[in-house]
């Protein structure tokens, strides 16, 4: 009998931690494609370049634990993989840990935002190369810090994700939602013109009803007005940005708009500064602009895909105009629900000294699990 039930008891002590990993789902997406891209500006003529490209592949597990009365835990790691020039398990990614109940849900970690989660209404295209910096203005604050020590900032990834932030999400009301992000990244914030207590916040307003939905999202960085690096060269801290968004999807249709205008962009576009010659520079002192229009159609296991844009930088280097027209198209074909195989055409025509035209092709294969 004592055996049976020292038996009993190994068996339940190697079955719990299994147990206790039960709502635990593992996942990921490889999305690899053979591009060819030819960028030029004013000041440069690339040549164009084949390029075997990696799309976000990711890999990750995520999760949640009831612990009664309504109220669960909930855990999502998420890391980029690079299936094709390593730097595997990095970048920022989703890794959070929260509670969700009748509250609502509150997490903490690295996580998508409010404002994304507005504008991404109209980022339905399979390569990298389709919704970045020149075509998003909530695509590419890339974290820009005047800390030289180990402190990340912001993070690496853009307002797509941030690190070190706090999130809320109201409980469904009749389709209306409202969603809170705050970021506070300690460091020597004091050092870097921004705030000891929140560096950025972000909040939104989401509202879905059969086919239609809209949102708006609002986002700040807390900083000082005006920071002297060198050379007469100065930045701006204290940033905004908004964006409105609608949408209408109705098998087989979908299609979205958005709208944005502020001055948070302006890290990512290089042009963050208001070139004249004989006066200083100074990062993030204009207004930048853009709508965005994306729509798709789909039939059998077939989509089309095609969107416009046009972004008003609100800059002016060295006299030039610095606005871009964006507009792509794309066809998938699923092989499957997790298997898609896609060519998609981005192309970008401007007359800036920064950004100038181009021309790329993806080709590329998705494979989710």
């Amino acid at each position: 009998m004592k055996n049976h039930l020292v038996a009993f008891a190994v068996a339940a002590s190697l079955a719990a931690p299994f147990a206790a990993q039960a709502d635990t789902i593992l996942y990921g997406s490889a999305r690899v494609s053979l591009d060819y891209s030819d960028e030029s500006n004013s000041l440069f003529n690339g040549d164009g370049s084949w390029d075997v490209f990696n799309n976000s592949s990711r890999l990750g597990v995520l999760g949640s634990e009831e612990l009664g009365g309504g109220l669960s835990a909930i855990y999502q790691y998420e890391f980029g993989v690079d299936l094709t020039e390593g730097g595997n398990l990095e970048s920022n990614r989703p890794k959070f840990v929260g509670l969700k109940g009748g509250f609502g849900q509150i997490s903490v970690g690295t996580q998508e935002t409010p404002y994304y989660h507005i504008a991404s209404v109209t980022d339905i295209f399979n390569t990298d190369r389709s919704f970045g910096s020149t075509a998003f203005l909530g695509g590419s604050f890339n974290g820009f810090s005047l800390n030289t020590g180990a402190d990340r900032d912001l993070g690496d990834g853009a307002l797509v994700r941030l690190e070190n932030s706090i999130y809320y999400t109201t409980p469904d009301m009749g389709g209306l939602s409202i969603e809170a992000m705050l970021v506070a990244n300690g460091g020597s914030n004091s050092t870097q013109g921004r705030s000891n207590d929140i560096d950025l916040w972000n909040i939104a307003a989401k509202y879905s009803g059969g086919p239609f939905s809209a949102g708006v999202s609002y986002i700040r960085l807390n900083g000082d007005d005006r920071v002297a690096l060198s050379n007469g060269i100065s930045v701006d801290l204290d940033l905004d940005q908004w964006v409105a968004s609608v949408g209408f999807t109705a098998d087989p249709f979908s299609i979205g708009l958005i709208y944005e205008q502020g001055t948070l962009n302006e890290f990512g576009l290089l042009g963050t500064a208001r070139f004249s010659p004989g006066t200083p520079a100074r990062f993030g002192d204009s207004d930048a602009k853009n709508i965005y229009l994306a729509g798709e159609y789909r039939f059998a296991n077939n989509t089309i895909r095609a969107a416009y844009g046009r972004m008003d930088t609100g800059l002016n280097v060295l006299g030039s105009d610095e606005t871009m027209d964006n507009y792509l198209i794309g066809y998938q074909y699923d092989f499957s629900k997790r298997t898609r195989l896609w060519v998609e055409y981005i192309g970008r025509s401007s007359d800036s000294v920064l950004y100038g035209d181009q021309n790329a092709v993806s080709i590329g294969t998705r494979v989710d699990f």
